[in-house]
């Protein structure tokens, strides 16, 4: 079950902006370019849907690298780009019939909301909502049955939406702590031997924790 410890997280940031204030000059805004980087954590949605063979598919949660770019171009309203490192994850059909492994990398752009921008409140939570492009490579497939063994994989690259709530802890003009979480809609047709074999629904909860610093 996924910990939603973010949102509780984000909902004490703001508690804590409204009374929280910096004496240094921190003000937080238009113009600023920032990078993120940190512990990325993508865990599929626990049902991956069932293949045209009536198998349900489960696919394993994996942790990496991620990093972002981004821009404030106003005050309270920016953009932001998550990259990572590539995900690996293991793909497993129902009773050990098939067992298989992909690797992906999740490009995904967002425009966020900074309702505490222009301040000079340490606590900046910020909310966006944007849109993401998947690419599966590398994948691998082997059905556990006699005489069968190995076969192709292929999974279609995806495009989908994605929200976003993330919280920056300034430590000073430049550094701060970040915490931040995506939902992302993620929808691949698989192919098995050459043959169509269904749609795979990852649909993950991407948890990533780490520094941010703006320039």
């Amino acid at each position: 079950m996924r910990k939603m410890t973010l949102p509780a997280l984000l909902a004490a940031g703001i508690a804590a902006a409204a009374f929280t204030t910096s004496t240094q000059a921190l003000a937080y805004g238009e113009g600023d370019f920032f990078t993120r980087v940190g512990a990325a954590n993508v865990d599929p949605k626990s049902d991956n849907g069932t293949l045209d063979n009536g198998f349900n598919v489960d696919v394993d949660s994996d942790t990496n690298l991620g990093f972002t770019f981004g821009y404030r171009f106003h005050d309270k309203v920016g953009v932001e780009l998550l990259a990572a490192l590539p995900f690996k994850h293991d793909i497993n059909l129902e009773n050990g019939i098939a067992t298989g492994s992909t690797k992906h990398l999740p490009p995904t752009l967002t425009v966020q909301y900074y309702p505490l921008g222009g301040t000079e409140a340490r606590v900046q939570p910020y909310i966006g909502a944007g849109i993401n492009y998947t690419n599966f490579f590398e994948e691998e497939a082997t059905i556990h049955l006699a005489g069968i063994g190995k076969v192709d994989l292929e999974l279609d690259d995806s495009w989908g939406l994605a929200g976003q709530v993330g919280v920056d802890l300034l430590i000073d003009d430049n550094w701060a702590v970040n915490a931040a979480a995506w939902y992302i809609d993620i929808d691949t047709d698989a192919k098995i031997a050459g043959d169509d074999a269904g749609t795979v629904n990852v649909d993950p909860l991407v948890v990533m924790a780490g520094l941010s610093y703006r320039f």
